[in-house]
């Protein structure tokens, strides 16, 4: 046992020294501190060093020794260095995590913000499509069918009273060139399309006529309803509409009823568009087509056309 006890007491005088040995000195302790505080500080200032910040306690401020402490001076100084040096390295490491997590947040915020703006344009851009897809496809047009003509085309037609326009006109339907009660009902929509252009509304006109040739192609009155489509573009003053339906009028059926009004009356639109020389083309035409076949009506003023076209 006396041995034992020997041994131990010589093994616990060895281990002293050695365990003092091992212990950080105070200036290792400060070069360590600094080092750490010098890494905190590029990681807090990424952009470059920052002013040398003055640490709380300087080498030389006169520090008071605890009572009881045993304590030299240049101990009590390095010792509060190293307190200091602590003291600013944990505030460093505070507010470098404190960034860090307001960094996190601002870039979430940020992430949300580009989601959300993201998903709005993506929604104006879809509802602008939409809208504009709406605008180009056009409504399809409602094809009206004429009315039921009246048992008698005398009485149908008594309640309008012929005007000038109708009896210097060839566009009016008289009773006696008028089709047999029950032989169709083109007639009847080309006489009501013929009594709104005879009060000049044009556009009104211009629709039922169009409803006519598109619901009556075979008709004798689809060439009848054509031209005076025509007639009305040029009298609203629109006469590069109106050549162009009288002239489509005419290649469309050049044997209907009116394709040689459509041939005069394109001259009439072309002259309005200044462009004598394709009037007189059209005059021509007319004149190389129908020839003595024209009607009276026709024949009295295409002198004048083509002297008004310098043909």
């Amino acid at each position: 046992m006396r041995i034992q006890l020997v041994a131990a007491l010589m093994a616990a005088s060895i281990a002293v020294p050695v365990a003092a040995q091992r212990q950080e000195t105070p200036e290792k302790r400060l070069d360590r501190i600094e080092q750490q505080l010098h890494a905190v500080q590029r990681k807090v200032f990424p952009g470059g060093a920052p002013q040398e910040m003055t640490p709380e306690v300087t080498p030389g401020a006169p520090v008071v020794a605890p009572t009881g402490v045993p304590a030299t001076a240049p101990m009590a100084d390095i010792t509060a260095r190293i307190d200091a040096l602590e003291t600013q390295l944990r505030q460093l490491t505070g507010q470098s995590e404190e960034n860090g997590h307001r960094l996190a947040l601002a870039e979430d915020a940020l992430k949300q913000m580009r989601e959300s703006t993201a998903s709005r344009l993506a929604a104006l851009e879809q509802a602008q499509t939409s809208q504009q897809q709406a605008a180009a496809t056009p409504a399809p047009a409602a094809v009206e069918p004429p009315p039921a003509a009246k048992p008698t085309r005398r009485a149908a037609a008594s309640p309008v009273k012929k005007s000038a326009a109708s009896l210097g006109d060839p566009e009016w339907v008289s009773a006696q060139d008028a089709t047999p009660a029950g032989a169709g009902s083109a007639e009847a929509a080309y006489n009501e399309g013929f009594h709104l252009w005879e009060q000049k509304k044009y556009p009104e006109a211009i629709g039922k006529l169009q409803a006519v040739t598109r619901a009556y192609p075979q008709d004798r009155f689809a060439s009848w309803a054509g031209n005076l489509v025509g007639r009305a573009y040029l009298d609203d003053g629109n006469p590069s509409a109106a050549a162009k339906a009288l002239l489509a009028n005419y290649e469309a059926n050049p044997k209907g009823e009116r394709a040689a009004d459509s041939l005069f009356f394109l001259g009439q639109a072309l002259v309005a568009l200044k462009k004598p020389g394709d009037a007189c083309k059209a005059y021509d035409e007319l004149k190389d087509v129908y020839g003595a076949g024209m009607r009276d009506w026709l024949k009295q003023r295409l002198p004048a056309a083509r002297s008004e076209a310098k043909c």
